[in-house]
């Protein structure tokens, strides 16, 4: 494979929409800013002449404080933007309201968005360079990023390695970020879950189907758990979180009656006791710690190969 070394696109805006060349570079970007967060001193001046705007229309903890976190450590200027205490409240339409962030002369936008493909609309729309913070159901590029970041630090090669991705897949931007990412790469990919909660479509997308956990972990190297979206379930899809957890749940006793050992990963908020137990989550198997830090590392290389673009 040719290596690149500049983005194909001015824009983040899925793992569908970039070339296998493209992920190659940001993991290889990725492992260099991993190094600089580790030193004594964890800032760069590589962004210091950029101002990018942070645009959560939906609540988000670890993706905003890891982007803002991911900026300040690149020296760019920051500026934060919450629609719960904005205009939006007051019937402001997106457009409007990403164009007066930009009078201010904003370069760059990470956004979250509740509706599927509103990142996209922006990019058709603006100058600046996005970045899909998540939309909707849709997908969570960065986060598909870093989860392959972070498998590829403990099974370096992934072409031909068998990766599992369990849960509420319906509902759930992460794995369809993941699907795109690692069949990129090469891997073999089993989604599992009730199947109330896996769509229809998925076999199209060059993934295989299991509905037993046990014998889907059986076949896994790594398995990257998901929990039940609530929040996005206008319908009961389960009978019960307690029976959901009886027959999709992991736990050490499921783990280590297996006859091999699987990485356990997760892209968090963890519901503990439901589909992964606390000794499963905090156990020698997990890399949900290694994910967190590597989010930091994978957004600043996004961010970095961005900003050279816009030259």
């Amino acid at each position: 494979m040719a290596e690149t070394k500049e983005l194909s696109s001015k824009h983040i805006l899925g793992i569908k929409n970039l070339k296998p060349e493209d992920l190659h570079l940001i993991f290889k970007t990725a492992k260099n800013f991993k190094e600089v967060i580790n030193r004594p001193i964890k800032k760069v001046p590589s962004l210091r002449d950029v101002t990018i705007a942070n645009l959560f229309f939906e609540n988000s903890t670890r993706t905003r404080i890891s982007f803002e976190l991911a900026e300040k450590r690149l020296s760019a200027d920051v500026v934060n933007f919450s629609a719960g205490s904005s205009s939006v409240k007051k019937g402001e339409t997106l457009l409007d309201t990403v164009n007066n962030i930009l009078s201010m002369k904003v370069d760059m936008v990470v956004m979250r968005h509740p509706a599927p493909g509103a990142c996209a609309f922006l990019a058709q729309n603006i100058e600046a360079n996005i970045i899909n913070a998540g939309d909707g159901t849709h997908e969570h590029p960065t986060q598909a990023l870093l989860d392959a970041y972070s498998m590829m630090e403990v099974i370096p090669q992934l072409k031909g390695k068998n990766v599992l991705i369990c849960g509420d897949i319906k509902h759930s931007r992460v794995a369809l970020s993941n699907i795109f990412c690692l069949t990129k790469l090469g891997a073999n990919v089993k989604v599992c879950g009730p199947p109330t909660l896996i769509p229809k479509y998925i076999s199209k997308l060059g993934v295989s189907v299991e509905y037993n956990m046990r014998k889907a972990l059986e076949w896994a190297d790594i398995a990257n758990v998901l929990r039940i979206q609530l929040e996005r379930q206008d319908i009961r899809y389960i009978p019960s979180l307690r029976e959901y957890a009886q027959y999709y749940g992991i736990d050490k006793t499921l783990l280590n009656s297996l006859n091999k050992p699987v990485v356990i990963m997760h892209p968090g908020p963890i519901n503990r006791g439901v589909e992964i137990s606390s000794d499963v989550a905090d156990s020698d198997q997990s890399i949900i710690l290694q994910q967190v830090e590597n989010g930091v590392a994978v957004r600043m290389a996004v961010l970095y190969l961005l900003a050279a673009k816009r030259k």
